[in-house]
């Protein structure tokens, strides 16, 4: 079965909200379950739960069949939701663009190319959709791109 993450802020950001609203599509599009994602920081000192995750997503969207609702604790953001990336064998990860210049700084300190794009298909062989709250959602599939790149 094909497999949607999205990770999400809690509360929903406008930003979280857009990108949410993206992972559903995708995930209807591709008949995909989907995994709601939240990462609650060590250093935050505060714990969201999965149910209040999953009540704050359904007073947006309603009832989403197929979806589970994770949240998960760790120092940083971006490492955290890669492992979970990597757990659930994700077929496709859809972030807010806000996102990816975190990640980019993230992989940066781990490689010297800040490709997140290449980073991702490389360690997880995912795509990739990356939403702004005021353009169309763009998608990066590793398939899509030539062995010699």
């Amino acid at each position: 079965m094909p497999q949607v993450v999205v990770p999400v802020r809690y509360p929903l950001s406008e930003n979280s909200r857009a990108t949410l609203s993206a992972a559903v599509d995708v995930a209807e599009e591709e008949d995909a379950d989907l995994t709601v994602l939240h990462v609650n920081l060590y250093q935050g000192g505060h714990n969201v739960s999965r149910a209040q995750l999953k009540s704050a997503v359904e007073r947006e969207f309603g009832h989403l069949p197929r979806t589970r609702y994770v949240v998960r604790s760790g120092m940083l953001v971006e490492e955290t939701i890669l492992d979970e990336v990597a757990a659930q064998d994700a077929d496709v990860v859809v972030i807010g663009d806000k996102q990816v210049s975190r990640w980019r700084s993230m992989i940066r300190r781990l490689v010297d190319d800040p490709d997140i794009e290449r980073y991702l298909r490389d360690e997880l062989d995912c795509d990739v959709v990356t939403v702004s709250p005021n353009s169309q959602p763009s998608r990066y599939s590793p398939s899509s791109r030539s062995s010699d790149d």
